[in-house]
This record gives structure tokens, sequence and C-alpha cells, in this order.
């Protein structure tokens, strides 16, 4: 999801308190309970992000959310400033860019990876380790499974894509022989 400037600034203020008070996971954990909840109840979150309701009742429905979720005062303290703000629609994208933060400061980095079929462990690790070689962080993968591929692998890591595919290695090789001819 991309990230507006205003979900960048009310992520970076939360990551500063999470960081402040040595809670990044726990926070970020805190956020992607509410990501997760909001997924699985669109009621909810059409109740919560749609201004037609008064803010005092979002505020009361929030409350009853972080008390059932049991969100640490400093996440319920962020849901009502975002509420107050009219910025709760943002979530979505603050909770990414959070994610995004908490990577960086631990050294991890996220790779999208689309296969052709399942990966077993020892392909798992071998992909793993080739992509922190190549980027120097720890990587954490998150798969795909794309039947229409032929074979092989894509990895997109922090923008930069790695093309394993059977179907681009066959257009290299075609590309390769038709210049030698």
């Amino acid at each position: 999801m991309k990230s507006s400037a205003a979900a960048r600034r009310y992520s970076r203020a939360l990551f500063a308190i999470a960081e402040e008070s040595g809670a990044i996971d726990a926070i970020g954990g805190e956020l992607s309970d509410m990501a997760s909840l909001l997924d699985a109840e669109p009621a909810l979150a059409n109740s919560l992000f749609r201004p037609l309701h008064p803010v005092a009742q979002r505020r009361a429905l929030l409350s009853a959310v972080c008390e059932r979720i049991r969100s640490s005062a400093p996440v319920r303290n962020f849901y009502a400033f975002l509420i107050d703000q009219r910025r709760l629609v943002d979530f979505p994208a603050i909770h990414d860019e959070f994610g995004r933060l908490a990577d960086d400061a631990a050294g991890r980095t996220r790779a999208d990876v689309v296969t052709a079929s399942p990966l077993s462990d020892a392909q798992r690790s071998r992909l793993t380790s080739a992509l922190a070689a190549s980027t120097g962080k720890h990587v954490e993968l998150d798969i795909r499974v794309d039947s229409s591929l032929l074979g092989g692998a894509i990895a997109t890591v922090g923008g930069v894509v790695f093309d394993g595919s059977l179907r681009t290695q066959l257009s290299q090789l075609r590309s390769v022989l038709n210049r030698g001819q």
C-alpha cells in the first residue's frame, strides 16, 4: 500500500514513542492485531474509518475494540489521536510504514517472492541466504505461488527485482541465440 505523507509522519511519531520505550516489536504487534481485526471485520473498519459516524461514537467503538484486543495505553492514545485528526482512515498505510521503520531499525528487509511451485525448506533457506548476501540485511520472505510461471522465482526486495524465472531465462537464451545468427 502506498503511504501518504501524513501516514509517514504519524507512523514516524509512533515509532519514536515505541523506540523510546523499547517497545518497537510490542507496538508493531498491536498494530498488526488491529490490522488483522479490521481485515476480518469490514463492518467494523467501515464504522471506524467513515466520518459518517460522530467522533464520540467512533472513539467509544475504538475504545471497546482496544479493550477486546488488549491494546496498550500508548497505542490507544495514538488511535484516539488519529480519530481526532480524522486520520484513522490512513491506518493501513501507517501500519505498513511502521513495519518498514521497524524492519530498517532491526536490519531486516522483506522480499516478495513469486514462485512457480511451493518451495521446500532447503530452497527457502538458499533463497534467503542469497538475498541476504545481496542486500546485506536479514531477509524475511513473503512467498506467493503463481502457477502461470513456468518455473523458477521472481524476488522483489526494496524495489529491486531479481528475476530467476524460467520464462526470463528462456527469453535471454533466445536473445543470445538470435544475436549469434
